[in-house]
């Protein structure tokens, strides 16, 4: 049964999307997975993620940079899934958390790999290495801005060659706008198996 939570979860994701005139892709990602948030162009990419998990009756936890779970509004992010990363304790970030993926019977971890919205550089590793080390698949998660849609698309199953299957990923964002394509990250990696993603989801 539908928990009371949920239903007013859905109901003001579904308000939310309604209001901007966006749809949803109703393919439902596995139960447990790491999700690729991409492109990561802008401060309303935080809002839109959850109102698509929210309207899809999902509850996923997300990586935000460790600066936005301080008072006062710390509590409101861990409520919302929250998790904080600290870059400057980055040795065990991939550790900690493919743990708490193996030992979770449903979770869905959203990471965004560009770590900035201003574009340049290449995307953090974390996730990859994440989803290798708890041995779940990665869901590739977008907001398309051009078309006003988003949803959860290609599942892959990390190979352990990463660049073989950064061409699938690649392939998948091709064509898929953030709100500005122009700060888009290019899907390139930096080869290290500790980074971190540093997302600012506050909107």
């Amino acid at each position: 049964m539908t928990s009371r939570r949920t239903r007013i979860k859905k109901l003001v994701g579904d308000t939310w999307l309604r209001a901007f005139g966006w749809t949803i892709d109703p393919t439902l990602p596995p139960t447990k997975a790491v999700v690729v948030a991409a492109p990561h162009t802008s401060n309303w990419d935080f809002p839109f993620t959850l109102a698509v998990t929210w309207s899809l009756g999902l509850d996923v936890a997300w990586l935000g940079k460790h600066t936005l779970f301080a008072p006062p509004f710390g509590t409101f992010f861990r409520a919302l899934g929250g998790i904080p990363v600290d870059r400057r304790a980055a040795q065990n970030l991939v550790a900690q958390v493919s743990e708490r993926l193996r030992d979770a019977s449903e979770l869905l971890v959203i990471v965004p790999p560009e770590g900035t919205r201003d574009g340049g550089g290449r995307w953090k590793t974390g996730f990859y290495w994440i989803a290798m080390e708890a041995e779940v698949p990665i869901v590739l998660g977008y907001l398309d801005f051009a078309r006003r849609r988003g949803g959860f698309g290609t599942v892959l199953q990390p190979t352990g060659d990463l660049a073989r299957d950064g061409e699938a990923i690649r392939a998948f964002y091709k064509d898929i706008k953030g709100k500005h394509p122009g700060k888009f990250t290019e899907v390139s990696f930096v080869e290290a198996k500790v980074p971190l993603p540093t997302a600012t989801a506050k909107p």
